[in-house]
């Protein structure tokens, strides 16, 4: 390994040592020392590697004096740094300065999120003067008059250099070594150094998680962790999560989504703020992820969140205040155009226009609002912006006895929905969030670690009562000219077959959501180096629990047919079509709640011997989860490791987990779940030593392994056989008397157990030059025992309903990598980027469909899950498609098409299984899935000085949907027209008989034809989105020091600011209903960064 830590932690600082070994290598030396003081040793791994056996005979004399002589070398130095720890260096052939006129130079030395470094050791270059930084990251340093370089290093940084002209204040900014990077790697259930991991593991540093102003963290995640596919489907406040998979979709009956562990505790991420982060992890292969057995087939998520360290406290405040605006919204036409599209449509069919010119005329000109409205509904419910804000509060610090983190956050979103600033109550959407977290790391004796964790959140969510997806819906199909919002005298208007979505949104009450969560931790760790070196032990208890509750009140307006006119006094003429309440109801909601109790024991042994490296684990945990069911969901397992790497270069590992679920009938509720896994770390074997400036690093490794999903779809305790009720009979005179019926349900298979995957993973890393480092990851899936019902029992078996059964088979196969650069540019500029890309694609190949269906087109058996079906669209009828266009009777030779009478213009489909007839058995697979495929991000960061710039952005491909619908096509729904899109001149009309328009032929009565689900609607919904941009300036540190602070920064930040897209009419990410939902959000942001002394 290029660079390696060597840090062991105790707790007594005691000066004069102790020591007496012989033939002893000098790590083992090490170690001894710090268990007699409590100083952590940190150097580079080859400056050890090149120290001899030590033979040495002391008691009481100064630390210093015993390493110089365990070394025995004058070029070695020891530099003691306030927080306990001593980095050695080895000084290189000097040049003496003695007696050379000096000069002072003093400044600062940050890290690149501005907070001080201490222990940095800077020096003159060639010359053995230099010192460290304190622990505010400040520094003083006499130089000779000649000296023209100063020298800044830390391991784990990379190396800067300074020339020293007149200026003699030099403030410095270190940026971490990629090839150094996150030495300790958080796995399942533990850590482990970097050099030892052969599983497919992601990670990413917390501070990239802060893409923006959301609420859930899980919308920071597209295209920033290489493996992770995830889509945004809504925007509403409180409702806005993302969903996201790891490595795709590979089952169709059971949950999709991973096990997600905060530490090491199965939690939510959704309500998290980015600030409680320390660490984030992503176990992707068997090899990371077999320790979780049943609970890892989806891959798992582990953070860690923030813990004390040593050093006076240090305060941080976050704050940032934005303002959101929708991505896009569709673009209808107007009231006047509406109108004359109407007449056109009746027109081409020989109809009589339905609207007067001066009926269009007034409504475009706006003579009477209340008469002749011109609506946009959508304008109508949403506000043009809204505004949000977060802030928090950190503080962190702590001795070698006791160290804390605390961290606080406040989140305000307001909503887009529109609110009656005349009514007393809001009813706009909104959500406030309070969240708290509390950590605490005690040594109560040198060898024993007590830690206590305390966090959760308290949350506010308030909006109209009814769904918000209703509420876009009505908006989407009420014509513009139906009636206004509201009349000039205050009457509130709607028709019979549809409710006025301004009405809904503003004037029929609200409904307030509160929610409460508790989360707590205790843990101990001891360490038995008394009775076994590398032996360790450690215990956890946690117990979390939410609870949440909902107040309605609500109240329905007074509602009123459209106006048939004016008086003779001017007055609407107007018609009561509903009286409604004066008040404001209130009814109390529904309650509900959960808590949850995990228990976990854990031994850990880690020793080396020569080159031989040896890491080991045994764990028990069990789990227990109560959400108000009948029976507590229950897990119960252990879990094992066993990892061998011999000098950093051949690595071996082993995991299990044996556990079970409650939900399997005895016998099946526990398996065994292995894996294996090699590594070579190639460029540390001593042939490519000689490339050690270019290659830094290059490792290969690959997985195999076991894992299970017993989280499954459907029902719970499939094995047991249910007794449903019936109404039963009666009998009697007057049939008085009556009993209920019973009879079978679901029967009861007690051999079903949970789904199994077999996953294989083949990676390689590559670093150069200590910049740049790539990682690519190939895997294949095979999981089988897909919980389904079966589809080919026959009706005539006698059960009531089709048996369950561990039946499904889908393969998932893929490719993802990531990409990272950090470049340092002269003294005063610093580039980094990081890009990501994952594609993975699914295969079902067993749902137990039947074989009159398998091979034939509407087959999605060897199709992805999700796999999308409708017709084939061959193009649009034209006249020379009919014997008679008047009766819509087609051609000899043309197929039958059964769903309505067609007309030139109309969409004609493919005969699929050339019957002569267009009906359901021609329905086939089209396109490809809703739910992406690929996901791609791309990145960089500049700084010059105090200045920084970056950009995010992120994509998706392999995404499809299927629009139009009964709701999308004017006068598809029974002739009620609903909202036209600009873009309503491309479409067929006698005028424009083109192919390639976007609307078929229009018509204002029941046209289901045209609104079947086919490739004539079949859009890809691929998009690339700039995430985030952001520009940031830090006040130079001689302007803060009057005020105690080390550093500031203000930043302007935008999120979501463009999007592009082959895809016009609303934003491609959003779900599924034509658009017809909350949007998603774009903002812009103005924040600043404190960080005090």
């Amino acid at each position: 390994m290029t660079t390696g830590l060597l840090q062991v932690t105790a707790a007594t600082y005691a000066q004069q040592v102790s020591l007496q070994v012989k033939e002893a290598r000098i790590q083992e030396v090490l170690l001894r020392l710090t268990k007699q003081t409590g100083y952590n040793f940190i150097a580079k791994s080859n400056i050890l590697q090149g120290v001899g056996p030590v033979t040495i005979d002391v008691a009481n004399r100064p630390l210093e004096e015993v390493l110089q002589r365990c070394f025995g070398d004058p070029r070695f130095e020891f530099l003691f740094q306030p927080d306990h720890t001593v980095i050695i260096k080895k000084r290189s052939s000097i040049n003496p300065v003695a007696g050379l006129q000096q000069r002072i130079i003093t400044g600062r030395v940050n890290e690149e999120n501005g907070n001080p470094m201490s222990g940095v050791t800077v020096s003159v270059k060639n010359t053995q003067v230099a010192t460290t930084t304190d622990v505010n990251g400040r520094y003083q340093l006499a130089i000779p008059e000649d000296a023209s370089v100063v020298v800044y290093s830390l391991i784990g940084y990379v190396e800067e250099e300074r020339m020293i002209g007149n200026d003699l204040t030099v403030d410095v900014v270190l940026t971490t070594n990629v090839s150094e990077l996150d030495e300790v790697v958080v796995v399942g259930f533990g850590t482990q150094r970097r050099a030892s991991v052969v599983g497919a593991i992601t990670t990413i540093e917390p501070r990239k998680l802060q893409l923006g102003t959301s609420r859930s963290l899980s919308n920071n995640l597209a295209g920033q962790l290489a493996g992770v596919i995830a889509v945004q489907r809504s925007g509403e406040p409180g409702y806005d999560n993302s969903n996201f998979w790891i490595r795709g979709i590979s089952t169709f009956g059971g949950t999709r989504s991973p096990l997600i562990l905060v530490d090491g505790v199965e939690r939510s991420l959704n309500n998290m703020d980015p600030e409680e982060i320390e660490s984030f992890s992503i176990l992707k292969d068997a090899a990371a992820s077999a320790v979780y057995g049943v609970r890892g087939a989806n891959g798992v998520i582990l953070i860690n969140t923030k813990r004390g360290k040593i050093g006076k406290p240090k305060v941080s405040v976050r704050v940032e205040q934005g303002m959101t605006q929708p991505v896009q919204l569709p673009e209808f036409i107007g009231a006047a155009d509406y109108l004359e599209v109407l007449n056109s449509i009746r027109t081409e069919r020989g109809a009589i226009p339905a609207y007067s010119q001066g009926r269009i005329d007034s409504t475009r000109n706006g003579l009477d609002p209340d008469l002749y409205p011109d609506v946009n509904w959508l304008d109508a419910i949403l506000r043009d912006q809204a505004g949000n804000t977060r802030a928090n509060l950190s503080v962190n610090g702590g001795s070698s006895i006791l160290r804390y983190s605390l961290v606080t956050s406040y989140y305000r979103e307001e909503g887009l929905i529109e609110r009656d600033p005349s009514q007393t109550w809001n009813s706009s959407s909104k959500l406030n969030r309070y969240n708290v977290r509390s950590n605490v790391d005690v040594n109560i004796s040198p060898t024993t670690l007590f830690r206590l964790n305390i966090g959760g959140y308290l949350q506010d969510r308030s909006r109209a009562p009814y769904s918000v997806d209703e509420l876009f819906q009505q908006a989407f199909i009420i014509p513009p000219q139906v009636h206004p919002t509201v009349y000039s005298s205050g009457e509130i208007p709607r028709t019979p077959e549809r409710t006025n979505p301004w009405a809904l949104a503003t004037q029929q009450g609200y409904e307030r959501f509160s929610d409460s969560k508790i989360e707590s931790q205790v843990a101990l760790e001891q360490d038995l180096e008394f009775f076994l070196p590398g032996l360790k032990v450690r215990g956890l208890f946690a117990f979390d629990r939410f609870s949440g509750n909902s107040v309605v009140r609500s109240k329905q307006p007074d509602y009123y047919n459209p106006a048939i006119g004016r008086d003779e006094n001017g007055n609407l003429r107007l018609v009561i079509d509903r009286y409604g309440q004066e008040f404001l109801g209130y009814s109390t909601g529904a309650e509900w709640g959960e808590k949850s109790a995990y228990l976990e024991g854990a031994i850990n042994y880690a020793q080396t011997f020569g080159g031989h490296n040896v890491e080991s684990m045994l764990l028990y945990n069990q789990r227990n989860f109560d959400n108000g069911d009948l029976v507590p969901f229950r897990n119960q397992g252990i879990a094992g490791r066993f990892s061998y790497n011999y000098e950093n270069r051949y690595i071996a590992e082993f995991n299990f987990g044996y556990n079970g679920s409650e939900n399997f009938a005895p016998g099946k509720r526990f398996g065994f779940f292995p894996s294996v896994a090699l590594g070579w770390y190639i460029s540390e074997e001593p042939f490519m030593r000689r490339t050690k400036e270019v290659l830094s690093k290059l490792k290969l490794r690959g997985s195999y392994g076991l894992v299970g999903n017993d989280r499954l779809d459907g029902r719970r305790f499939a094995y047991i056989t249910t007794i449903n009720t019936t109404g039963g009979y009666t009998w009697g005179l007057n049939n008085d008397f009556s009993r209920t019926g019973r009879f079978e349900g679901d029967q009861g298979i007690a051999s079903l157990t949970w789904e199994s995957v077999a996953k294989a993973n083949i990676g390689f890393e590559l670093g150069l030059w200590n910049a740049l480092e790539l990682q690519v990851d190939v895997f294949h899936e095979d999981r089988r025992d897909i919980f389904m019902q079966r589809r080919t029992i026959p009706g005539s078996s006698g059960f009531t309903f089709a048996p369950w059964a561990n039946f499904g088979r889908v393969k998932n196969r893929g490719i993802d990598l990531s990409l990272d650069v950090n470049k340092a540019i002269g003294t005063d500029w610093f580039v980094s980027a990081r890009g990501s890309f994952t594609y993975a694609a699914n295969k079902i190949i067993e749902q137990d469909e039947p074989s009159s269906v398998i091979g034939q087109p509407r087959s999605t058996t060897g199709k992805p899950v999700s796999q999308l079906t409708g017709f084939i669209a061959e193009g649009l009828f034209t006249e020379a498609d009919f014997s008679d266009v008047d009766e819509g009777t087609l051609a000899p030779g043309i197929p039958v098409h059964t769903f309505g009478v067609v007309r030139p213009g109309d969409i004609r489909y493919q005969d699929i299984n050339n019957d002569g007839v267009i009906n359901e058995l021609d329905r086939t697979t089209i396109g490809g899935t809703e739910d992406p495929q690929m996901v791609f991000g791309v990145g960089a960061n500049v700084r010059y000085k105090s200045v920084d710039f970056g950009f995010f952005f992120q994509g998706a491909g392999e995404t499809y949907r299927i629009i139009g619908g009964s709701n999308f096509i004017p006068g598809s729904a029974n002739g009620s027209m609903g909202n036209i899109f600009s873009n309503v001149d491309n479409r067929w009309t006698v005028d424009n008989p083109r192919q390639d328009v976007f609307y078929p032929r229009l018509s204002d009565y029941q046209s289901a034809n045209n609104n079947m689900p086919s490739t004539w609607w079949l859009r890809d919904m691929s998009f690339i989105r700039l995430r985030n941009v952001e520009a940031g300036y830090s006040l130079p540190s001689g302007w803060l020091d009057r005020i105690a602070v080390s550093n500031l920064r203000i930043f302007l930040r935008g999120n979501n600011l463009l999007t592009l897209s082959d895809f016009k009419l609303w934003d491609p990410e959003l779900g599924v209903n034509n658009g017809m939902r909350y949007p998603i959000l774009k903002s812009v942001s103005v924040g600043l960064e404190l960080n005090f002394k």
